[in-house]
């Protein structure tokens, strides 16, 4: 059977601000319901088959995220949620924080955001299935987890804070877009 239809996820918070960690929690609920693809969350890497990171890497968290990477069995994949675990976000600058979750091990899905919405993550998460069934795939041809090119990134609209934009605001958007196309026209028309 195919890890892709009931894949596990392990969630770790890095150092953040918990925002993504309780949008990453409301995924779970009844509300957005992440189990409806299958997805169960558990606690132990040696089981968990989706691994998100949430919130920037510090220099006391190194160890404890490579350590539970190297636990989880392949295929796998990682997803950096939150504008921290993509880049470092607002605390890129501070003396112990090296980065995004990238820099200390190979992720395949960026879900932005600050913080990320359920929907963006339940998107990244169903977009690390995808890759997830492609690395599978491969490894029953022989080839390994790192030879798989994932690093999907999510490219939707953003605001000015980097949080994903919902449909209301990219209608709302789309048409201001528009209004100063025709505006820009006229005055070249003239």
């Amino acid at each position: 059977m195919s890890i892709t239809k009931s894949p596990w996820l392990l969630h770790y918070n890095g150092s953040s601000c918990n925002g993504c960690d309780i949008e990453v929690l409301a995924c779970l609920t009844p509300m957005y319901d992440l189990e409806r693809f299958g997805i169960i969350n558990t606690g132990n890497p040696k089981h968990a088959d989706v691994f998100l990171v949430t919130g920037a890497v510090n220099e006391q968290n190194i160890p404890v995220v490579k350590q539970i990477y190297d636990q989880m069995p392949g295929p796998k994949v990682v997803l950096a949620i939150g504008v921290c675990a993509t880049s470092g976000g607002i605390f890129r600058d501070c003396y112990n924080i090296v980065g995004g979750a990238d820099q200390v091990i190979p992720v395949d899905v960026y879900v932005p955001g600050c913080a990320a919405r359920p929907e963006a993550i339940i998107d990244g998460v169903v977009k690390g299935i995808g890759i997830l069934a492609e690395k599978q795939v491969a490894q029953n041809r022989g080839v390994t987890d790192e030879d798989v090119p994932g690093a999907y990134i999510y490219e939707g609209p953003l605001d000015d804070h980097g949080t994903l934009m919902t449909d209301e605001e990219i209608e709302a958007y789309e048409a201001e877009e528009s209004e100063e196309a025709e505006e820009a026209e006229k005055e070249a028309e003239e």
